[in-house]
């Protein structure tokens, strides 16, 4: 019977080693800092290629995923305004070019599981207590919380063009994300994490970031706009190897 180093055995030993080691191997931990604004749809976008990219890369990489809050329009006021009227105020765009660019958006939406109101936001609203309550989900919330968080916002405003301005919008993302309605609505009544999420903007905005989604790997890999998934998972599986 051949025994020897070459022989069938020790080929399926050699295999099997490599199975195992492959197996347990410690999947990498990937610290993953999400700068992002609800009122952007984009950032919706985004968020859904990254989620896709981890879900591609399980076992690979690990990620703790944090959201940071930057405010696209930080000084609109209360009551919002036209979402029309305000795209072609900031950015000269015209109702044809604006259907346009929605209907793109709609369409990266659909590739990374995002459905986008057909008719927009509607209005554009101010944005600041909905970065509160992020904020206190990510420092008070359980594991996970101010991911869902993030996305039940995403979706009241650009899924369902909901006044997020509104505490009993903003509330009732808060219950159906399973969070404590109660401190959310003390946190919604007193100026609490206000200072912290402006500190935090203005970190992010000295440091250079002026558009966003920016999705900020280790302290030092960025990765700007609404990516596809391919794009995130390739960064982040080198990134993760140490190959930059």
């Amino acid at each position: 019977m051949e025994s020897g180093p070459c022989s069938p055995i020790f080929q399926y030993l050699r295999q099997y080693l490599v199975f195992i080691q492959k197996s347990f191997a410690m999947a990498a931990t990937l610290k993953i800092d999400f700068v992002s604004d609800i009122a952007c749809p984009w950032c919706a976008v985004g968020l859904g290629a990254l989620e896709q990219a981890l879900g591609q890369l399980k076992g690979e990489v690990q990620a703790n995923l944090h959201f940071q809050p930057f405010e696209l329009n930080p000084h609109m006021g209360p009551g919002g305004q036209d979402l029309g009227e305000h795209l072609t105020e900031k950015y000269g765009s015209t109702p044809e070019q604006q259907a346009q660019i929605r209907a793109n958006i709609s369409a990266r939406g659909e590739e990374v599981g995002f459905k986008f109101n057909p008719g927009g936001r509607g209005r554009v609203y101010n944005t600041f207590n909905a970065h509160r309550l992020l904020h206190w989900a990510g420092v008070k919330g359980p594991e996970g919380s101010q991911h869902a968080l993030k996305r039940a916002l995403l979706e009241a405003y650009q899924g369902r063009a909901e006044v997020v301005e509104s505490d009993d919008v903003l509330l009732a993302v808060v219950a159906s994300v399973g969070l404590d309605v109660a401190e959310a609505q003390s946190i919604l009544s007193s100026d609490t994490y206000a200072q912290e999420v402006r500190e935090i903007q203005r970190f992010y905005q000295q440091a250079g970031i002026h558009s966003v989604p920016a999705v900020i790997i280790n302290d030092k890999h960025l990765i700007s706009g609404g990516q596809p998934a391919a794009v995130f998972e390739q960064a982040l599986r080198r990134i993760a190897s140490g190959e930059v």
